[in-house]
């Protein structure tokens, strides 16, 4: 998998910082059901209280079902 390049200019443009964007992306990611809330936690370089604080901040819900559970557990083990 290659990496994803986002110019300085769009960033500028977004008034965003790179760990802005990052933490964006994995709160977009955890809201569409793409990614769990480890993972996102994982991409957005946050502990797993941190997220949950900014999803609150963004007003997403945590979803956090049984096959999430079982698919953190899987990414653990994997480690």
């Amino acid at each position: 998998m290659g990496d994803l390049i986002i110019s300085e200019e769009v960033l500028e443009i977004a008034q965003l910082s790179p760990e802005q964007l990052t933490l964006e992306i994995a709160v977009y990611l955890y809201a569409q059901k793409k990614l769990t809330i480890g993972q996102a936690s994982r991409l957005a370089g946050l502990d797993l209280i941190a997220f949950q604080k900014e999803l609150a901040k963004r007003d997403v819900y945590i979803h956090y079902s049984l096959d999430d559970v079982k698919k953190d557990l899987a990414n653990l083990r994997n480690m």
